[in-house]
């Protein structure tokens, strides 16, 4: 971990608290301990199957009560005030925290069992524990902003917290997908303006990387760098690195969509080199930039990282940014109706090809 510092410390009900320090931090060694008293963590949710499609459903009611778009002097993520006791017991470049009111754990199994999720073997009504992990990322001590707003060496720092925890979380037993994603906007349906991003390491392999690995199987092994020859012969391009190309895929289901693919095949954040994770920190600060300049209004997105899972034939599956936007102009967004929210059967509302045009000309 060149030159960025990890503190390791727990918030008052046992939560693990990671403080991760910039190259230039002039933050101290030690940082204050949580005094707060807090009530015990909520039982784990329940996960149901739903038989018709084999998706499990977390159903987390203990969410329902979180914090909803605080003003500034009663964020949960700002540093400890002495009126406001938050979840920051002391300032910071980058922490990461466990979430107070997780959709997937605490627990988890004693033993690692394969078949914890396995639905080939299972029955209608079938229910299971809502075993893994939640954290929360913070980028900032500041309330306000955006992670495209700061330094490319706080975006590295953001890099080596995510490379870390996937390391970590993926040696948990029973973790079969590690997911670090960024909601940004209350488009979005964020519940808190400071700027953040979570992880969820899911007890089983989602809907969505299902689909991918039966595309492996159907266009072979290489997929992804058949992907990446594709896209990187097209107009799409959006930016062309040593070790990552940007581009609007070929297939773009919303009105702004961005994929980034690594040249090299690696499997998650923690397989990557010291001179990747440099490179990665710069094009997606100008991704993130992007995003901002193409409107007069910070434009809503979802930054989804899309890992291999933890099962047989996933080491066939590469890492992946796809950045997601609803907004179709600068003052219409694309709602899902019918087709896209019952058949997942998408519309897209103009080509690919004019998305990347309007995305390069506000690269800098």
């Amino acid at each position: 971990m060149t030159g960025i510092k990890k503190i390791s410390a727990k918030l008052a009900d046992g939560r693990d608290l990671l403080f991760f320090d910039d190259v230039d931090s002039k933050l101290p060694a030690t940082r204050l301990a949580d005094t707060r008293e807090l009530p015990e963590r909520p039982p784990v949710a329940q996960m149901r199957l739903d038989s018709l499609t084999g998706d499990w459903i977390s159903v987390a009611a203990h969410r329902h009560g979180r914090a909803f778009l605080p003003p500034a002097n009663q964020c949960p993520l700002c540093p400890t005030t002495t009126t406001n006791q938050s979840e920051m017991p002391d300032f910071f470049d980058v922490a990461v925290f466990e979430n107070k009111s997780p959709s997937f754990g605490p627990t988890l199994p004693e033993v690692d069992d394969e078949n914890y999720a396995v639905v080939a073997d299972l029955k209608l009504g079938s229910t299971r524990d809502s075993i893994g992990r939640c954290e929360v990322v913070v980028f900032s001590p500041e309330h306000l902003g955006s992670l495209g707003q700061m330094a490319v060496s706080r975006v590295r720092t953001v890099i080596e917290a995510w490379a870390d925890r996937t390391t970590t979380l993926q040696a948990l037993p029973g973790i079969r997908q590690v997911f670090p994603f960024e909601n940004r906007g209350q488009e979005i349906g964020v519940t808190l303006h400071h700027p953040h991003g979570q992880i969820y390491a899911y007890p089983y392999v989602t809907p969505r990387t299902k689909k991918l690995l039966s595309s492996i199987a159907a266009f072979g092994d290489d997929l992804f760098e058949q992907t990446l020859q594709f896209e990187k012969s097209s107009e799409r391009v959006l930016i062309a690195g040593e070790h990552f190309t940007a581009y609007v895929p070929f297939a773009a289901r919303w009105p702004i969509e961005i994929h980034l693919l690594p040249h090299r095949h690696v499997n998650h954040f923690g397989q990557l080199t010291e001179a990747e994770k440099d490179e990665l920190a710069s094009i997606y600060s100008k991704l993130l930039k992007a995003l901002d300049l193409i409107y007069d209004t910070p434009t809503p997105y979802i930054a989804a990282w899309h890992q291999a899972p933890l099962v047989a034939g996933g080491e066939k599956v590469r890492l992946q940014l796809q950045i997601t936007s609803p907004r179709r102009a600068e003052d219409k967004l694309k709602y899902l109706a019918g087709s896209e929210s019952a058949m997942g059967a998408f519309i897209a509302d103009f080509p690919p090809e004019v998305a990347a045009e309007l995305l390069r000309g506000a690269i800098r």
